[in-house]
């Protein structure tokens, strides 16, 4: 029985896998760059679900008369009795 060499089997394989690391469509920065971009973007969407929880939280507490309505409007609104007279300060 004579023995097969294996090395155009390494070398189609190893051309392979150079060839898929080089493309442009399955490089290896390219799939870098794409799981930073996917990193910033649930970053952003956890900020996204906290401020959302915030404010859903603040909408509530004014619907069921925990929080003084009256001040809320005050403080956001800018709202002012007749008889008041109301400074704002800038930042």
């Amino acid at each position: 029985m004579r023995r097969k060499s294996h090395i155009p089997v390494l070398v189609i394989g190893t051309l392979v896998v150079i060839l898929l690391s080089l493309n442009e469509e399955t490089s290896v920065k390219l799939n870098m760059e794409y799981q930073n971009r996917i990193n910033e973007l649930r970053q952003e969407i956890k900020l996204n679900e906290d401020s959302a929880a915030y404010y859903r939280a603040r909408r509530e507490a004014i619907e069921h008369g925990t929080v003084d309505l009256e001040h809320v409007a005050r403080e956001q609104f800018h709202m002012q009795k007749p008889s008041e007279d109301v400074f704002l300060i800038k930042e």
